[in-house]
């Protein structure tokens, strides 16, 4: 019997999600300056804040520059209520049956808040330090087989397969995942080869935050592949944001965010992202070649994180209802999952629950309503003794 996919969620609106910075974080980019300890309780505020304030889930990411997704999901998971947790499988460095094992395991201890992201890597040097001397289409034909075995071991199958880079015998897991047939795989890759394997195999492509046109050209060559596949696939995209009350204080604090770099950090930031031999890598790093003064690459699309961050390199900058009429833009192009996060996360998980996802259609609960007294968005009690009126933000 041939796998089915899971089914769609018919949905309106979108869902937004946050980021784990378990690669660091700080008041400023390529500085210790403002730099911020990165502790399991530093973690554990971020992730019950993202929680409590109504964010989708919280994506975690990979590589040897970070704290391992994995462990931290399953240090995290008991801690939160709602919040799903978006963790990196990447094919290659193990096989596909044990990270079967270990997402159906994930999966029911966090009680179907798993989400899945698979990732093939795009960076020669640390893949040749886990093990991996392959070229960057020989990646995706691993990713491609790792899937085919993958997807059939979470929805319950007996699997034999002989691929050119994968063989198992009679593979099967002994206890399901909750989520049925598997938890949704999320995918990202600016490649044919990527595309191919988006379009046969995942849920929900990924893409950086590029603008609008180059977004619309990748989710068409996407969506084309897949209708002759005979699938659906939907779409996200993954961008940081600054988020502040007025358009002109959000620029201010983007200037202030690269206000320490310098030249020649910048310059090395670039050396290492011009040996990847990733595409999304090498389409981040030319909206902006390193330059300064070339950073507004679109309208309030701001290239300023990618001067010296690997991967999502750009920002949403403005207030809150401008932000939201930017990412209804991605929406109208058909976008329906937005992965944010911005510096520091723990403050700007706040700024943008506050300022932007009001002004959109979600597609989860946000914290709100009636609570208890000294309880939810009231301000503090004036002189001891009164509490403030109810007023609106003013958004320019």
């Amino acid at each position: 019997m041939p796998l089915s996919d899971p089914i769609p969620t018919p949905t309106d609106g979108v869902n937004v999600l946050w980021f784990l910075p378990t690669h660091g974080d700080g008041r400023y980019l390529g500085t210790t300056a403002g730099g911020r300890q990165v502790s399991i309780d530093y973690l554990r505020q971020v992730a019950q804040a993202a929680d409590q304030l109504g964010y989708y889930g919280v994506l975690i990411p990979t590589g040897k520059s970070c704290e391992d997704s994995w462990l931290v999901a399953s240090a995290l998971a008991p801690a939160t209520r709602n919040l799903r947790y978006l963790v990196a499988v990447r094919p290659g460095l193990a096989s596909p049956t044990l990270y079967a094992r270990m997402t159906a395991t994930l999966d029911r201890l966090s009680s179907g808040r798993l989400l899945v992201n698979i990732v093939t890597g795009g960076d020669p040097v640390e893949n040749a330090g886990d093990g991996i001397f392959l070229s960057h289409d020989a990646r995706y034909e691993v990713t491609d087989e790792f899937l085919q075995v993958y997807r059939r071991l979470l929805a319950g199958e007996h699997v034999s397969f002989a691929g050119k880079h994968i063989r198992v015998e009679d593979a099967h897991i002994l206890f399901p995942p909750e989520q049925k047939p598997y938890p949704p795989l999320y995918f990202g890759g600016s490649s044919a080869a990527a595309n191919a394997v988006a379009a046969t195999h995942v849920d929900t492509y990924l893409t950086w935050g590029e603008p609008p046109a180059a977004v619309a050209a990748k989710i068409a060559e996407v969506r084309a592949r897949a209708e002759a596949a005979g699938r659906t696939v939907r779409f996200g995209i993954r961008l940081h944001v600054i988020a502040r009350e007025t358009t002109a204080k959000a620029w201010e604090a983007a200037e202030d965010l690269i206000s320490h770099l310098d030249e020649d950090t910048i310059a090395a930031a670039q050396k290492v992202f011009a040996r990847l031999d990733s595409v999304g890598q090498a389409r981040m790093s030319a909206l902006h070649g390193g330059r300064r003064d070339r950073l507004e690459v679109s309208p309030n699309l701001w290239a300023g994180v990618g001067l010296v961050r690997g991967g999502a390199g750009t920002a949403l900058v403005g207030d809150g209802r401008t932000v939201a009429a930017r990412m209804q833009e991605y929406v109208d192009l058909g976008i329906d999952s937005f992965i944010l996060s911005g510096y520091p996360h723990l403050e700007e998980a706040y700024r943008v629950a506050e300022l932007v996802l009001p002004h959109l259609k979600l597609n989860h609960r946000v914290e709100g309503g009636t609570l208890s007294v000294n309880t939810g968005p009231f301000g503090e009690t004036i002189a001891n003794d009164r509490r403030p009126p109810v007023r609106a933000v003013a958004q320019s």
